[in-house]
């Protein structure tokens, strides 16, 4: 008997840890595939936030209104302006982070920012999902920590694990 109850909580045990990295795997593959990694990756784990770090949200205004990274900046996707970047942030060799959802959309408004000059711009792997995914806080547009994440639409919201997940447009 002791044994089965043993052999239960080893299989449950590791559906837990293989499912973390069946997810990340998942993640892996997909930023593999869509991603050209021209705008080198930041790890959430890795990540040092201080105070000259600035972080560049890159998603449409209704994802950012859900939530957000604290101190980051809105400068949108389809309306992304260059223009207003460089006249707002004028010294390029500050660190620039930027994120999405994943780490798609952020990767081209990097490419723009690279091209434009800014030489220490780094794309949040993952995006804001793994900073959630990884326990991470965020806030709304009256700065409160939330759970809610704008999933973007279902096919994406996969690779959201935590949180609460938010569909609208």
């Amino acid at each position: 008997m002791k044994s089965s109850k043993r052999f239960l909580l080893y299989i449950l045990i590791s559906f837990i840890f293989s499912s973390g990295v069946f997810a990340q795997k998942k993640l892996d593959k997909t930023l593999r595939k869509l991603n050209k990694q021209s705008v080198p990756y930041a790890y959430v784990n890795d990540l040092e936030l201080t105070e000259n770090l600035i972080i560049f949200d890159t998603r449409e205004k209704a994802e950012f209104d859900v939530s957000h990274i604290k101190k980051s900046v809105w400068v949108g996707y389809e309306k992304f302006e260059l223009e207003t970047v460089i006249n707002n942030f004028s010294d390029k060799n500050e660190p620039i982070l930027v994120y999405c959802s994943i780490g798609v959309r952020s990767e081209d408004i990097g490419e723009k920012l690279q091209k434009a000059g800014y030489t220490n711009v780094k794309n949040l792997y993952g995006g804001i999902f793994e900073w959630k995914n990884q326990g991470l806080e965020v806030f709304n547009n009256a700065e409160v920590a939330t759970d809610s994440i704008h999933a973007f639409d279902k096919y994406w919201g996969k690779l959201l694990h935590e949180g609460i997940k938010i569909y609208k447009k």
